[in-house]
């Protein structure tokens, strides 16, 4: 068992959750950037994280393109 990796886990989740809350209280169309932007780097990390795991790193680029789609066509 890696506590480590569960403690980097629940931590993530916090952070997650709570800039989603955040963006909530902006105005438009900075929220929806914002979680944008969280998508991608989500994104981006999971490509790293994922080296050698193809279908981790699918998709992370999946995240990554969404989280881009988010920021430049979907913000209203």
């Amino acid at each position: 068992m890696n506590l480590s990796r569960q403690v980097l886990g629940m931590v993530g989740l916090m952070i997650g959750f709570g800039l989603y809350a955040l963006a909530g209280r902006l105005a438009a169309p900075w929220n929806s950037v914002l979680v944008g932007a969280v998508f991608a780097a989500l994104g981006i990390s999971t490509v790293v994280y994922g080296r050698g795991e193809r279908w981790i790193q699918a998709l992370g680029g999946v995240l990554l393109l969404y989280g881009l789609v988010r920021i430049f066509v979907l913000h209203r």
